[in-house]
């Protein structure tokens, strides 16, 4: 089943639970914090943006994870085989207040070493600020700087309204805007890396929700070009309750494709994922046939017993045939892009 969402309103009842689950080619449910029948540390809301060019990757997130808020910067460089993260950690102080929607609104997040500004004018998304001690391969720990705007917004995202089996209050809101185009800059020490609006491009990941504990979830993702006209996915499965709707969805010149089930074959060695060797993806109704051939394992894990988080995004260049709704096939070649695989308990 694909439930499609074409009702306007407010994402949640009086009494907190959702109205409607199933997917949206738009933002169609307005999310209000207050309705949400979850208390504060429950509520988990963030903006992360990556931007891919064939050459390197840029990684933001600001998030507020309720108990806790959570700043990333990754930065990695395909070419060179080198990749680096940075995060800090704080504990809420009451300051941070992301946006309801992803139409609009500016976010700012600062530490004592870092600074992240998300600005979106609904015309333009201007992401820009500055980490100092970026950790390099080298001895030194120079300052990374970055401001990028992204554009031509297309008309059509993946949208899903997803609620957990058994947790009538929990849910997961989210939207993926893909084929955000890119112009701009990350610099790091004397390395400077440029985005140039003609051929890179952005996914945004826009989340809210209140989580279940313990969840294993699969994504990925890709934008570029195809034929001439801006490219892109999203797939993935995994999270939460997705009988109404699943999150797969192509991107081609603007609209959406809806596709049904896409499934993540990541090889296994010794009884365990081999996420460096070529992997597969494969539809159930064979519009989506992709083989991904790994660049860099962006992995991370940490266990603290009752917080446990082990996460692998791999970057890669992606190869097949993807069908669009009107039985056209679009072809790719070497499409960079990324899929993980995470699982957190938290």
């Amino acid at each position: 089943m694909q439930r499609r969402i074409t009702t306007p309103g407010p994402l949640h009842d009086g009494q907190g639970r959702l109205i409607e689950t199933g997917y949206a080619t738009e933002l169609i449910k307005d999310y209000d914090r207050k309705r949400v029948a979850a208390p504060r540390f429950r509520i988990k809301e963030w903006d992360y943006y990556c931007v891919t060019t064939d050459h390197c990757a840029l990684a933001l997130t600001i998030a507020d994870n309720g108990y806790l808020y959570m700043d990333s910067i990754s930065l990695l460089d395909f070419d060179e085989n080198r990749q680096a993260t940075k995060s800090a950690i704080a504990l809420p102080n009451g300051k941070r207040s992301l946006p309801p929607s992803s139409r609009a609104g500016d976010i700012r997040a600062y530490g004592r070493d870092y600074e992240m500004i998300f600005e979106n004018d609904r015309n333009r998304r201007r992401l820009f600020g500055q980490m100092e001690h970026f950790p390099t391969s080298a001895k030194d720990a120079p300052t990374l700087t970055f401001d990028l705007t992204l554009t031509d917004a297309p008309k059509d995202t993946m949208v899903i309204v997803t609620p957990f089996a058994d947790h009538p209050k929990a849910f997961y809101y989210n939207q993926k805007i893909n084929c955000l185009r890119a112009e701009g800059f990350v610099a790091l020490g004397d390395k400077r890396y440029t985005f140039s609006p003609e051929k890179d491009f952005a996914v945004l990941d826009w989340g809210r929700g209140v989580w279940t504990y313990d969840n294993t979830w699969h994504w990925g993702s890709a934008s570029g070009l195809a034929d001439g006209a801006p490219f892109g996915f999203n797939i993935g499965y995994g999270f939460g309750d997705t009988s109404a709707a699943s999150e797969n969805m192509l991107f081609y010149d603007g609209a959406a494709h809806k596709l049904s089930q896409v499934k993540f074959e990541i090889p296994m060695k010794d009884g365990k994922e081999d996420y460096m060797s070529p992997w597969k993806f494969t539809s159930d109704d064979g519009r989506f046939e992709m083989d991904f051939q790994p660049i860099m394992d962006r992995s991370a894990k940490i266990d603290f017993k009752l917080l446990v988080s082990d996460q692998h995004q791999v970057f890669g260049r992606f190869t097949g045939d993807a069908t669009l709704d009107d039985g056209r096939v679009i072809h790719v070649e070497n499409l960079t892009g990324f899929a993980e695989k995470v699982h957190n308990k938290w």
